[in-house]
């Protein structure tokens, strides 16, 4: 099957966002966690977080156009704190479940049946049994002109994940701890490592 770029504008709307989506492949599941100014808890599902730098360490995260009510963008930019939290493959009910447009006053949370838990100061609440969880403070919005998204990129100040995940050379097998991955909106996968090399020179 081909797809032109017009070809691509003229399919139906749900299943040109579901094709568009999808093919940029399997990506890492990350429960964002936030705090409102009135002390309410949020817990959103994004498959869009991605490496921006190492020296400083910033990831950047990728919002939809904020028409609509963005509850974790607005507790980001009203805080300054947030949380990345991976949870294994076996939590994707749960996980998925965050993604509900659930009334500003409930925490996805309690909804999904997630517990908070708090550290090394911040406010915004960590998944208490995630595997790995990123404590992220926020340093530059990047508003994207071509459709309307908006780039958070923060700073990570926290992170805790099992020692045994973490090489001697310090690289992070996501697969040991049976992290959740997804692709789309709806699709979830398990990952694992089918090989390790050393850095390609000429």
């Amino acid at each position: 099957m081909n797809f032109n770029h017009q070809a691509l504008t003229e399919l139906p709307q749900r299943y040109r966002a579901n094709f568009i989506n999808s093919l940029s492949g399997i990506r890492q599941a990350v429960l964002v966690g936030t705090k409102s100014a009135n002390g309410q808890t949020n817990l959103a599902i994004f498959n869009s977080l991605m490496h921006i730098g190492a020296n400083p360490p910033l990831y950047g995260l990728l919002f939809r156009p904020d028409t609509v009510r963005r509850d974790t963008l607005s507790n980001i930019l009203d805080s300054g704190t947030y949380t990345l939290n991976f949870v294994r493959s076996v939590d994707y009910p749960r996980a998925h479940q965050t993604s509900a447009k659930y009334e500003q006053d409930v925490s996805e949370f309690q909804a999904a049946g997630f517990t908070e838990e708090y550290h090394d100061g911040f406010a915004a609440p960590f998944v208490c049994d995630a595997v790995v969880q990123i404590g992220m403070k926020f340093e530059q919005r990047i508003d994207i002109a071509l459709n309307g998204t908006i780039l958070i990129i923060g700073s990570i100040h926290y992170v805790r994940l099992p020692d045994q995940m973490i090489s001697e050379e310090g690289l992070v097998d996501l697969s040991m701890g049976d992290v959740l991955a997804c692709s789309g909106l709806y699709q979830y996968y398990k990952v694992s490592e089918i090989g390790r090399l050393p850095y390609a020179r000429p």
